[in-house]
């Protein structure tokens, strides 16, 4: 048993608390990025931004989860050694018109989406 089995919020769908931070993470707009602690207060479970980290760390192969959307709440591409290669998170970042210096998202407050704002 994995530490994602272990973890559930006890939600009434049944999912546990990864794939919860799935479904939020694949409501980033293109373009746009947002914060593991935004997440895990939109969440319900503010204190939890680590945990959330490790949902993205997990999330390996899933093709349908925008990992490279989530960083840390300065904008920093904390997660970026989970990805293959070496520039695959900055890479996937400017790919989507977001400029990165030095593992850093450049007008991080203008790029960055706050899901318990704008859903």
């Amino acid at each position: 048993m994995g530490i994602r089995d272990k973890i559930d919020t006890g939600s009434e769908s049944g999912t546990n608390f990864f794939e919860r931070v799935y479904e939020a993470a694949k409501l980033i707009p293109h373009g746009r990025v947002t914060s593991y602690g935004s997440i895990a207060k939109y969440l319900g479970a503010a204190r939890s931004a680590r945990m959330v980290g490790w949902a993205m760390n997990a999330c390996d192969g899933r093709e349908d989860v925008p990992a490279h959307r989530v960083v840390n709440r300065k904008g920093i591409l904390t997660g970026k050694h989970h990805f293959q290669g070496t520039n695959l998170m900055q890479q996937l970042l400017e790919s989507e018109g977001i400029e990165v210096v030095d593992n850093q998202i450049q007008n991080f407050e203008k790029v960055f989406w706050d899901p318990m704002q704008e859903l």
